[in-house]
């Protein structure tokens, strides 16, 4: 069984920044991509970012490329979104999840992928 508990998220003004992070436990495979999902009030869920095992590479919706940032610690099986000049339209709950085993380079975009998801974690993001 694979944990994965988010936090970082907050209220915050419009053009603020927010680091989220989200902490993997339990047994995790040995190579395995991580994402990030968001889900805005009355709308689905949505890709944002993903990140392969390896860190090299990595894959973003096109709405958030120029402000968001995935990046991983493998040591502490950590996965983090950097947000930079956040909008009112960011507003969401975050999801993080982990796949099972995937090549070292692998990421992944589509939610079915991901076997293992947080609970969430609310930035809301006022103007």
């Amino acid at each position: 069984q694979v944990q994965l508990v988010e936090s970082g998220g907050g209220l915050v003004q419009a053009g603020d920044s927010l680091r989220l992070s989200c902490a993997a436990s339990g047994r995790t495979s040995s190579s395995y991509a991580m994402g990030w999902f968001r889900q805005a009030p009355g709308k689905d869920r949505e890709f944002v970012a993903s990140i392969s095992w390896s860190g090299g590479n990595k894959y973003y919706t096109d709405s958030v490329k120029d402000r968001f940032t995935i990046s991983r610690d493998n040591a502490k099986n950590t996965v983090y979104l950097q947000i930079d000049s956040l909008k009112p339209e960011d507003t969401a709950v975050y999801y993080c999840a982990a796949t099972g085993w995937v090549p070292s380079s692998a990421v992944m975009t589509a939610a079915y992928r991901y076997n293992h998801w947080g609970q969430g974690t609310q930035v809301t993001v006022s103007s």
